[in-house]
């Protein structure tokens, strides 16, 4: 689709822009549309609002019009995290909403487009731009926490799992902030790190004799050092199990150091805590853990570095059924948070949305991206109300698709009888009406 046909569904022509409330689809603001905030949750400290790119950004509009505004009078510092958007402001605005997370505690974000050369034409950008969610893991400093939502109805295909089990994802470095080299014939390849002094340290990699490639990785102790707190301070949140797994028998220096930390702070700072609280801390070797993971019965936290997070994550939302039924988090050690669907933008359905076609989107993974924001705050200002919205909202969830109400993907994965697929917004016009009865009944 070209970019002129996503602008038809975009805000009008936000740069870089922070709105006191949240805006509607042309620039309309929701007290403009006749939305009453009288009897409304109240809020104190504004969520930071990131908005995203293609079918999300259409879902993200209904969810907020349909599931929270009639109940929350919300307040968000709202950036616009659109592709069109953040090509117009060189991706400054992905930067400063990192930093408003930072400075306002809570964020939300919708799924974004990190562009490949198709999508660079397709837009007219002026460059491949990073992806979003990489810049922000790097300025906020975080770990990603990815845990299934568990429905009945949706069982997982691994038998002995009866409980969730939670990726937490190392968020810096590895793969993600490689150097590559494409070696064209023989040679010698070495690795050199060089200080301020001038001294050099050089570890030989490899006699070429003939092609090849070679490839870097890195990675900042103090990065590794949040990563290990941001897991000790999550276990003790949810009262669970930690374990974690590298392969240090073969990479003695690089996967011994997260070892090292790891076991060094907890040592230190949280053998103690974990004691009082009933939960233990576990090392493995990466495929030892991989081997318990598929007999446990789940109930745990599993950390991993970047690259073993980023695919462990889809093995287990693929085995607990489905990547739109899973919460993503990141926490960064000093406890900002920043919500987010574990999704893509859903490019596809958003095609046939510009055509005027029916699309039948699973929206569950943004809600709760939702929720877990809302509850959060709500923790952090003390806002009773607001947490009970943010559960009732979840159960309503719940409740829809274990009656029998859920998107076409899902029905595809049910085991329940007399199932009935629903249309994007017909499926959120469902959980609306279970969240009257379930709001009602407080």
């Amino acid at each position: 689709m070209a970019a002129a046909q996503a602008e038809k569904v975009t805000d009008q022509a936000l740069r870089l822009r922070v709105a006191a409330k949240p805006t509607g689809a042309k620039g309309l603001s929701y007290q403009d549309k006749g939305v009453n905030a009288l009897n409304k949750i109240a809020m104190k400290t504004p969520l930071v609002e990131m908005d995203g790119d293609e079918m999300t950004r259409i879902l993200w509009k209904m969810i907020k019009e349909d599931l929270i505004l009639p109940y929350v009078d919300l307040k968000t510092e709202y950036y616009d995290l659109g592709l069109k958007n953040r090509d117009e402001t060189d991706d400054a605005v992905t930067t400063a909403s990192a930093k408003a997370a930072l400075r306002l505690g809570v964020a939300v974000k919708c799924a974004t487009i990190t562009p490949n050369a198709d999508r660079v034409r397709e837009y007219g950008l002026k460059q491949m731009w990073k992806s979003p969610n990489g810049t922000i893991r790097a300025i906020m400093d975080g770990t990603v926490f990815r845990r299934p939502i568990i429905v009945r109805g949706i069982e997982p295909n691994v038998r002995t799992w009866k409980k969730p089990i939670t990726i937490a994802r190392h968020a810096y470095g590895d793969v993600y902030k490689n150097a590559e080299i494409v070696v064209p014939g023989k040679g010698k390849a070495e690795l050199v790190f060089t200080a301020e002094d001038g001294t050099q340290i050089r570890e030989l990699i490899q006699e070429f004799d003939g092609p090849g490639v070679i490839q870097g990785w890195h990675n900042l102790d103090r990065s590794i050092e949040s990563f290990a707190r941001s897991c000790f301070e999550y276990a003790l949140d949810e009262k669970q199990d930690l374990w974690f797994a590298t392969k240090d028998t073969i990479s003695k220096r690089y996967d011994a150091k997260f070892r090292e930390v790891f076991d060094r702070i907890y040592e230190n700072e949280y053998l103690e805590r974990f004691k009082k609280a009933g939960i233990c801390y576990f090392y493995t070797l990466i495929d030892d853990a991989v081997a318990r993971v598929m007999k446990s019965e789940g109930g745990f936290i599993w950390a991993c570095k970047n690259y073993d997070g980023d695919v462990m994550s889809d093995m287990l939302s693929s085995a607990f059924g489905s990547l739109a039924m899973m919460t993503s988090v990141l926490v960064n050690p000093d406890g900002k948070y920043e919500y987010e669907a574990a999704h893509g933008t859903v490019q596809r359905h958003y095609y046939r949305y510009l055509k005027g076609e029916e699309t039948s989107t699973n929206s569950v993974a943004t809600i709760f991206a939702w929720t877990g924001a809302l509850r959060k705050r709500a923790q952090l200002d003390a806002l009773k109300d607001l947490e009970q919205f943010a559960d009732a909202l979840e159960r309503a969830v719940i409740r829809t698709i274990e009656e029998g109400e859920m998107t076409k993907d899902l029905v595809l994965l049910t085991s329940l009888d007399h199932v009935k697929a629903l249309n994007s917004e017909e499926f959120i016009l469902a959980i609306r009406k279970r969240l009257e009865e379930e709001w009602n009944g407080i």
